[in-house]
């Protein structure tokens, strides 16, 4: 299977009334905050249906190996084709402020957020798009599908925007060096990297000004599923030094004969000591009202046993991890008792006051885990606690009247966005303004009748039924 540059390829025409039809419009505010996602314009449903039809063919042993090549490069460049296609979607939907219909500040969070893209992935599809319109040879590569999303991110990272704008004050042909790299990207790939730095070394031979060695600090701390952490970051000279010193003076303490830990584990074991040392002592800035600090949720029958149970204990972050983790929080620190009702969610605590007091805080923790505002990952340690009926309103400060929302969308529900939890399936919900429900998710409808948008919950952190 090929694909033919030479017949332009047109989309199946979809059945009478699957799509395009007007709408009628919504009878009632209730019946226009519909908890199911609009459905994709007619080519987007064409172009998925295509590929879906082409996922229902077999593969079987009559297929040859020159076929299965040629379907694996016509579907490599499909997937260039898509990729440039919502890069470049994405990148105007950002310069429209799309975004802030949803309740986020921009296309970065909203793609973590209802695309389910990791942060480094909605950053690369953002910068994709931007790039397409700086250098529009490049952007037409990929929407041929000739460049693909990989070597876009490597013509951003040294054709940066500051190298770009240089050589347009100094009057070169940018249209012209704009066809050499993407040539280069379709026709002889692996000088792509090289053909970019000889024309940055040109237009910009002095490279970047001087600036403030501590602009260039980052630090990323990735979150996995079971709890663990990888870190990536990067610091200047004098920063560096100062957090090489610390942690190897805690290294160097810690020795003794016999350590077999490598460097690397010295080093790691040293940060999180350093982090211990700072949570004991108390000298930490005040999170939220509150002393930052570990907390652990499980039950009281786990806590006991002895035995590794995987999947016990819920951390603050949200992350799930054994009830190993739990004694050991445990062995130095508070444990403080929540009760549960017989939905599993916490019974409301004490009495009303007109700040959340940490009690009912902790109670709404374990219920939200996070940042309420449906698309948002924001922990539970970026959060304020919003009344949802206000104080001067004559709302109580009770679990029932309390979310966690973080600071953009605590701003967000005091103008004009509103959350109602819904009692049926036991979470939250978000409607924008125009009383539309804000739904996140990938899959839409491509036949006419929107699919049921089913939400995909964590799954209960203790299960009674199970014994």
């Amino acid at each position: 299977m090929g694909l033919d540059d030479t017949q332009p390829w047109t989309p199946e025409p979809l059945a009478p009334g699957a799509l395009g039809g007007e709408r009628p419009p919504a009878p009632s505010p209730m019946s226009a905050a519909s908890r199911l996602p609009e459905p994709p314009p007619a080519d987007v449903c064409a172009a998925v249906e295509a590929v879906l039809a082409a996922a229902r063919t077999p593969l079987d042993d009559g297929t040859s190996n020159a076929q299965l090549l040629d379907r694996a490069r016509g579907l490599a460049r499909l997937v260039n084709l898509a990729q440039a296609e919502l890069a470049r979607t994405v990148a105007h939907a950002e310069s429209m402020g799309a975004a802030y219909a949803d309740g986020l500040t921009g296309m970065k969070p909203w793609l973590r957020g209802h695309a389910h893209l990791t942060g480094p992935d909605a950053a690369a599809v953002l910068a994709a798009g931007r790039l397409a319109q700086r250098m529009p040879a490049v952007g037409a590569g990929a929407a041929a599908g000739g460049i693909a999303a990989g070597q876009l991110v490597v013509i951003g990272r040294i054709l940066t925007d500051d190298v770009w704008a240089t050589g347009e004050a100094a009057g070169v042909d940018l249209p012209a060096l704009d066809v050499v790299v993407a040539e280069a990207a379709m026709r002889s790939p692996r000088t792509l990297a090289d053909v970019c730095r000889r024309i940055a070394d040109a237009l910009d031979p002095d490279g970047p000004a001087p600036s403030d060695p501590t602009k260039g600090r980052g630090l990323r701390i990735t979150r996995r599923a079971d709890g663990s952490r990888s870190i990536r970051g990067q610091l200047d000279a004098g920063g560096g030094e100062q957090v090489e010193a610390a942690l190897e003076a805690i290294a160097a303490a810690g020795r003794c004969e016999g350590d077999l830990r490598s460097r690397e584990q010295r080093a790691a074991d040293a940060l999180v000591q350093l982090a211990a040392l700072h949570l004991a002592a108390g000298d930490l800035p005040m999170l939220r009202t509150t002393k930052p600090q570990i907390t652990a949720l499980i039950q009281l029958e786990d806590l006991a046993d002895p035995d590794t149970r995987p999947a016990a204990t819920r951390l603050g972050s949200g992350a799930t991890t054994t009830n190993t983790v739990a004694r050991q929080a445990a062995c130095d620190g508070d444990v403080a008792r929540i009760l549960l009702g017989p939905d599993g969610l916490p019974l409301d605590v004490g009495r009303a006051h007109r700040l959340v007091p940490a009690h009912i805080r902790r109670a709404a923790e374990v219920r939200d885990r996070g940042c309420v505002f449906t698309g948002c990952h924001a922990p539970a340690w970026w959060c304020d606690a919003h009344h949802l009926t206000h104080w001067i309103d004559g709302g109580e400060t009770s679990l029932t009247n309390t979310a966690l929302l973080c600071e953009r969308h605590h701003t967000q529900v005091h103008h004009g966005y509103r959350l109602e939890w819904d009692p049926d399936d036991g979470h939250w919900r978000t409607f924008r303004p125009d009383g539309r429900e804000i739904i996140t998710g990938v899959l839409t409808d491509t036949t006419g009748q929107p699919i049921d948008h089913e939400r995909q919950h964590d799954p209960p952190l203790f299960d009674p039924a199970a014994g």
